[in-house]
């Protein structure tokens, strides 16, 4: 039984090395197959840039509310999200009767104002909205934001390996990758709190992967098969990186999108930095055909992303029900 989320060291995977690398594949099928999650140690990301957001994520928060209110998410699902904006309505264990204690700064993949998509309204597809009076946050998130894709190539890379799929199999899904750069801040939890209240309550994530950078201060548990809730505390130079239900689907549930939660009984505010890397919005995501066994039916149903995202979102966000 598992009782700790594994640690899976990149650095090996950087090497050239090819024994080592199928090493470095073999321990993601092992912590994606039991756990759904995974710290990641020796990444490759700058430590200067991991402080450089988290930085920027304080000035942020640390604003009068009108100032973050200029930029309230727009319909484009960027921008500003208050506390007390979220509720996670379609969770798969089951509707939060509280929204989440927590708000945020959301930012999403660029898309420019002549971008094809854009001028055709689809969904998601529209501009960043960024912060005045605050030097320097635009270029310290930016930054962040496209270490984190590199990484988030990479680790696809190591994953199709994992899978035991052709190198580039998942290409086709990630011409234009879905991206959430997330800069969440939860205030300590009071001491007579409603059990029921979360600083996000029990969910899974949406899309193929998750890349967390936590600080010092803890509060994410990870929901073990048995149904007992394991603490992933922070691990000094870690990610934590974890599989999402398209990631799930398309592995024909060979590896699980894990329920998890934040309480933050720390007593100081908490910070966090989610980067999810989705798919195209227009990828057709089902069990990939050499992953499910001969004479089996696949677990799932090929969908669309787009559309399993935006019932999602309308869903779970009250912005929604205001912009359409």
């Amino acid at each position: 039984m598992t009782e700790s989320i594994p640690v899976v060291d990149l650095g090996p995977s950087f090497a050239g090395d090819a024994a080592a690398r199928r090493g470095v594949a073999a321990g993601i099928d092992r912590a994606y197959a039991e756990v759904g999650f995974m710290y990641v140690v020796n990444h490759g990301i700058e430590r200067a840039l991991i402080d450089g957001v988290f930085a920027a994520s304080k000035r942020f928060h640390a604003q009068p509310l009108a100032a973050k209110q200029a930029i309230a998410m727009n319909r484009w699902h960027r921008g500003y999200m208050g506390f007390a904006s979220s509720r996670l309505v379609t969770s798969r264990i089951e509707a939060a009767r509280r929204p989440n204690m927590s708000e945020s700064f959301m930012l999403m993949h660029e898309v420019a104002s002549d971008d094809p998509a854009f001028l055709a309204g689809k969904p998601l597809q529209g501009p960043n909205l960024w912060p005045g009076g605050l030097p320097g946050f635009r270029e310290a998130v930016t930054a962040y934001n496209d270490a984190l894709a590199r990484l988030a190539r990479h680790l696809t890379g190591l994953i199709e390996q994992a899978l035991g799929l052709a190198p580039g199999r998942l290409a086709p899904m990630f011409e234009r990758p879905t991206t959430f750069l997330r800069l969440l801040h939860y205030p300590p939890r009071h001491a007579d709190a409603a059990a029921d209240e979360f600083g996000s309550a029990p969910h899974t994530d949406y899309g193929f992967i998750t890349i967390l950078a936590q600080d010092e201060i803890g509060g994410l548990e990870v929901q073990l098969p048995d149904g007992r809730w394991l603490p992933a505390p922070p691990i000094p130079g870690s990610f934590v990186v974890n599989l999402a239900d398209m990631g799930e689907r398309l592995s024909n549930g060979r590896w699980r999108s894990t329920r998890h939660r934040v309480l933050n009984h720390a007593g100081a505010e908490r910070y966090s930095v989610p980067f999810f890397y989705d798919m195209d919005m227009e990828a057709e995501v089902g069990p990939l055909p050499e992953l499910v066994p001969a004479g089996h039916e696949p677990v799932a149903r090929p969908e669309r992303y787009g559309d399993y995202l935006m019932a999602k979102l309308d869903a779970n966000y009250a912005y929604r029900k205001a912009t359409g």
